[in-house]
């Protein structure tokens, strides 16, 4: 893979929390390996987050340094994620240099930071806050707009209203026809069986995912 030459973009710092090699654990490419790049920084507090060490601390970090350190894992694909990593306004570098170097990838975002600018080859994996996340104010719902049929959507579901409040913004906005729709269950708060039964009772055009990376590692940061 080409290193990424763009003027300015290579010599664009960032603050990240940490940088690992694992298996996708959701969304479309579940299972895969995948290099992580995970940025410092969120404006969002949801209460079931489990990512609260990334809202503080981390190193800044170039650019054209983070791609070669991707690099060095011999993994295509690549997720960049957080925290909320549209927070920091070089992500968007970041993701260009990225897919410039050849790599596929994906981009996880809360959906309450304007998404219409990110890279048409970044793959969008967009979190629209449910009730139970104590953040549904925030999304931004302008952002559908700017997906494509290449993105996802992902409601993750704490209880029984969070799954109704989804399933009526699915019905509502029609958001199949935006593009792919994962729901996935609060891990060790909503049971997976549940969300599974309710899925088929209510035939929701919708993939259901659980975390993998927690089945194998459990809760262990930067896996």
């Amino acid at each position: 893979m080409a290193r990424a030459t763009q003027p300015g973009a290579a010599g664009a710092r960032l603050r990240i929390t940490e940088i690992f090699h694992s298996l996708q654990g959701e969304a479309r490419d579940v299972g895969k390996p995948t290099v992580f790049v995970r940025l410092t920084g969120c404006p969002l507090r949801c209460v079931w987050c489990d990512t609260e060490y990334a809202f503080h601390g981390g190193d800044w970090r170039q650019v054209a340094d983070i791609v070669d350190e991707v690099r060095s894992y011999g993994a295509r694909h690549v997720c960049v994620t957080g925290g909320e990593p549209l927070a920091q306004k070089r992500c968007h570098a970041l993701l260009k240099a990225l897919c410039d170097a050849g790599f596929d990838v994906s981009l996880e975002t809360s959906g309450a930071v304007d998404v219409s600018d990110v890279d048409g080859r970044v793959v969008k994996v967009m979190d629209l806050k449910a009730p139970g996340s104590g953040e549904e104010p925030r999304n931004r719902w302008s952002n559908l707009d700017a997906l494509t049929r290449r993105d996802q959507i992902k409601f993750v579901l704490a209880d029984r209203a969070d799954y109704d409040w989804a399933r009526a913004a699915i019905e509502q906005r029609d958001l199949a026809l935006v593009c792919e729709i994962l729901l996935s269950p609060v891990h060790g708060k909503l049971e997976p069986r549940a969300l599974a039964e309710w899925i088929l009772a209510d035939r929701l055009p919708v993939r259901m995912q659980i975390q993998l990376h927690k089945l194998l590692w459990g809760a262990q940061p930067g896996r």
